[in-house]
């Protein structure tokens, strides 16, 4: 049923502004901003979302993984 379907990735932050500034600043990705979520635009085509959630715990698992 979704085998053609597009899918993408996210998860969450506490501060989009400081996650936005690491992303961007920190790693060197392309980031971009709108009403408020982030969105990675990562090499290949692959974009991740970044959306802000007020009771954030960070993972204890990796979320984004670099060769």
């Amino acid at each position: 049923m979704l085998k053609d379907s597009k899918a993408f990735s996210g998860f969450s932050a506490a501060d989009i502004q400081t996650a936005k500034k690491f992303y961007s600043e920190t790693l060197g990705l392309d980031v971009t901003e709108s009403h408020g979520v982030l969105t990675l635009r990562l090499a290949g085509g692959n974009n991740v979302l970044i959306y802000p959630k007020p009771n954030h715990v960070p993972a204890t698992f990796t979320v984004l993984n670099f060769t």
